[in-house]
């Protein structure tokens, strides 16, 4: 189990440091600029705040994976992951429009290797929550 926690890890850093090249991507500076001041400035600070948030899971799991296995607030911290990440792989499904992706190549490669991935960190997290190290 130490070793999908520290997968886990490297896979949330990496994801936090991708979110650098958002405002490029997403053409923010266009797509943004008929937003007001006030919302334009909480998009950008909240996603610096989710990346950062990310960064911070990915540390924790790099560097504690065996607390988090292995002790009482490592076993409440991983049932918040497990809720976290479940959540997410909810909106993924029934938040996010399958306008989005489908008929895509690029976003529906994205969205099945998202779904992946947030089904296996809240599956690993849930087993580690449990108990359940193997």
């Amino acid at each position: 189990m130490e070793l999908h926690l520290k997968i886990i890890g490297l896979g949330l850093v990496l994801l936090a440091l991708i979110h650098v090249i958002f405002p490029r991507y997403f053409n923010w500076k266009t797509e943004l600029a008929g937003m007001s001041l006030m919302n334009r400035q909480m998009m950008q600070t909240h996603t610096f705040f989710i990346a950062f948030t990310v960064l911070l899971m990915g540390m924790l799991c790099l560097t504690s994976a065996m607390e988090l296995m292995n002790t009482q607030l490592g076993n409440k911290l991983s049932l918040g992951l497990f809720t976290f990440w479940t959540i997410r792989l909810f909106c993924q499904f029934f938040i996010y429009s399958p306008k989005l992706w489908r008929g895509k190549k690029l976003e529906t490669t994205v969205h099945i290797i998202f779904s992946f991935l947030w089904t296996y960190m809240s599956i690993v997290f849930f087993l580690v929550w449990q108990g359940i190290h193997f």
